[in-house]
C-alpha cells in the first residue's frame, strides 16, 4: 500500500536526509541570492507576449470569414490562454514573483482567465497539495475525489468509469479546479463550517459567472459588430480555445503526479516530519518530463515538476537550472529522478488511471510493488543489511539501486529470508544448474523455494518442475550461495 516509512523505503538514514535537506537549501538560498533584473525582464515579457496573443486571436477571429481564419484565431486565443494560466496565473499565485513587489504581478492580486477563483485556489493548492502532497486523506490532488488512482483507494462500483470520468475532467478541467476546494455538503448542515461553505459557493458562483459572460456573451458580441464574423462563429472558437487549455492543463498537471515512480504517503509520514523529510517526499511523489524551450514555456515549466515541488515559490525560469543540481542529488544519495517524454509520461498516467478501474483481484501486482501504488514492503526480501555502501563498487546501494534489483530478480514478495537470489542464480549457473531456456515463472519458483526451504529438499522439487537441468548440488555450496 502507500508508504509508512519514508526513510525506509529510501533506504536513507535520518542523517543522510537531514544532509540532503542541507544540500537543497543551499540550492534554494543561491537562486534567492541571484534573483534580479533578468528574472523581472523575464516574466514582464512573458505578460506582455500573452497579452499580445489574446489581441491577435480576438482580430483574426473577427477579420475574416474564412474557416483558416477562424482556426488560427482559435489556436492563437487557445495559446493566450495556456500562457496565462501555466506560465503566468499559477506560478504568480505561488509568489514567485513577490519579491518584485509588482502590485500587478503578485500572489495577493492576480485574478486568472479560468471560472476558478483565485483566492480558493491558493489555499487548496498552495498549502493544502504542496504542503501534503499526495498524503492520502489529505491531498485532495490524489484522484480530485473522482478518479482512482491508486490502490490504496479502495475499488467500488463507481471506479469502473475511470476513464470516462477522466476524459470529462480534462475537457472541463477549470471547472474540477473551482469546483474541488469547495465543501458542498457542509452548506447543509448546522454549524460554523456551513457559513464558510456558503461563502465559498458565493464567490465561485461570482466568480464563474463573469466568466462566462465574458467568454461566451461579451466578446461574442462585440465580434459580431464585424460583418466578416458572427456571434455564434466566435462562440464556438471561445469553447474551442477553452478546451484545448483544459485539456492541456490537465495532461502536463497529470504528467507531475501520476506516471509511475511518483509515490503515494499516508498520514503517519507528516508526522514530526522535519524539513529534509519533506524535501524527500517531495522528490518521490513527483515526476518530471523531458522538454525543449517551447514545451517548457507552454508547460508553465513544470515539466520541471520535482523542483517546482521543492521550490514552490521560486521564479519558474529557474527550474531548469536547478534541476541539473537536483539530479546530481538524486545520484549522490542513489534517489531515483523520475522523468521520461511527456507521450511517454501521460500514456503511463491513463494506463494506471485504465488498470485502477477494475477490482484488484484482477491486476497482477500487489499493492506493494504496482507501479503505481509502491510500499517499504517491496524490499522485504533485500534483507537488512542492503543499504548503505557496496563494497563491491564503493557507491551508496539506495532506493535506486533496489528498485533496480526486484526488477532484476524478478517480483516475488515477501522470501522468507532475504537471500541474495542474485549469488543465488550466480551459484547456480556456475555449475550448470540453470536451463538456458528456463521460463520465469519456473526461476521465481525455484528461487523462492531455495530460499524458504532445505536446500537438498528444493533440488528435487525444482527438477521435478523442468526448472534444472539434470545434475546435482552439493548442500554446503548453495547454503553457502544463500548466507
Amino acid at each position: 500500500m502507500a508508504i509508512k516509512d519514508i526513510p525506509a523505503f529510501a533506504h536513507l538514514t535520518d542523517t543522510d536526509i537531514e544532509s540532503l535537506g542541507v544540500e537543497l537549501d543551499a540550492i534554494r538560498l543561491d537562486i534567492e541570492d541571484s534573483r534580479g533584473e533578468r528574472d523581472a525582464r523575464y516574466i514582464r515579457r512573458t505578460v506582455a507576449a500573452q497579452r499580445g496573443f489574446g489581441v491577435a486571436g480576438r482580430l483574426m477571429l473577427a477579420g475574416s470569414a474564412k474557416r483558416s481564419a477562424w482556426w488560427a484565431g482559435t489556436v492563437t486565443l487557445a495559446l493566450a490562454k495556456i500562457v496565462e494560466n501555466m506560465e503566468i496565473g499559477h506560478n504568480v499565485m505561488h509568489g514567485q514573483w513577490n519579491w518584485m513587489n509588482d502590485p500587478e504581478i503578485h500572489s495577493s492580486t492576480w485574478e486568472w482567465d479560468m471560472s476558478a477563483a483565485s483566492k480558493h485556489w491558493r489555499s487548496s493548492h498552495n498549502f493544502q497539495h504542496h504542503k501534503y502532497t499526495n498524503i492520502l486523506g489529505m491531498d485532495d490532488d490524489v484522484g480530485y475525489t473522482v478518479l482512482r488512482v491508486t490502490r490504496d483507494q479502495p475499488w467500488e462500483p463507481f471506479n469502473i468509469g475511470n476513464l470516462l470520468f477522466n476524459a470529462i475532467l480534462a475537457v472541463g478541467f477549470e471547472w474540477g479546479i473551482g469546483l474541488q476546494p469547495i465543501e458542498f455538503s457542509k452548506a447543509f448542515k448546522a454549524g460554523p463550517d456551513r457559513a464558510i461553505s456558503i461563502q465559498q459557493i458565493r464567490e465561485f458562483a461570482v466568480k464563474a459567472g463573469r466568466q462566462v459572460v465574458k467568454d461566451y456573451v461579451t466578446f461574442p458580441a462585440l465580434t459580431s459588430l464585424s460583418p466578416a464574423a458572427s456571434y455564434k462563429s466566435t462562440l464556438k472558437a471561445n469553447v474551442v480555445a477553452n478546451v484545448i487549455r483544459n485539456m492541456w492543463a490537465d495532461a502536463v498537471i497529470f504528467c507531475g503526479h501520476f506516471p509511475d515512480g511518483a509515490e503515494k504517503f499516508t498520514k503517519a509520514d507528516m508526522i514530526g516530519e522535519t524539513r529534509g523529510q519533506w524535501y524527500l517526499r517531495q522528490m518521490l511523489g513527483s515526476a518530471d518530463f523531458e522538454a525543449g524551450p517551447a514545451l517548457r514555456f507552454m508547460s508553465g515549466n513544470l515539466c520541471y515538476q520535482i523542483e517546482h515541488h521543492l521550490y514552490p515559490d521560486l521564479p519558474s525560469n529557474r527550474l531548469r537550472e536547478i534541476s541539473v543540481r537536483v539530479r546530481a542529488l538524486c545520484d549522490k544519495y542513489d534517489l531515483p529522478y523520475t522523468t521520461g517524454s511527456f507521450l511517454l509520461q501521460y500514456g503511463k498516467t491513463w494506463r494506471t488511471i485504465a488498470k485502477l478501474s477494475l477490482p484488484d483481484r484482477y491486476l497482477r501486482d500487489t499493492a506493494d510493488d504496482a507501479p503505481e501504488t509502491r510500499s517499504e514492503r517491496m524490499f522485504s526480501q533485500l534483507g537488512p543489511g542492503f543499504a548503505g555502501i557496496d563494497p563491491a563498487t564503493g557507491r551508496r546501494r539506495g532506493l535506486k539501486t533496489a528498485i533496480a534489483a526486484i526488477r532484476q530478480w524478478g517480483r516475488t514478495p515477501h522470501v522468507g529470508r532475504g537471500a541474495d537470489r542474485g549469488g543465488i542464480d550466480q551459484a547456480l549457473r556456475s555449475r550448470g544448474l540453470l536451463a538456458s531456456n528456463l521460463r520465469d515463472r519456473k526461476l521465481r519458483y525455484c528461487r523462492q523455494q531455495f530460499a524458504e526451504s532445505d536446500c537438498y529438499d528444493v533440488v528435487h522439487a525444482c527438477r521435478d518442475t523442468g526448472g534444472w537441468e539434470t545434475g546435482s548440488v552439493e548442500r554446503d555450496e548453495l547454503s553457502r550461495s544463500a548466507r
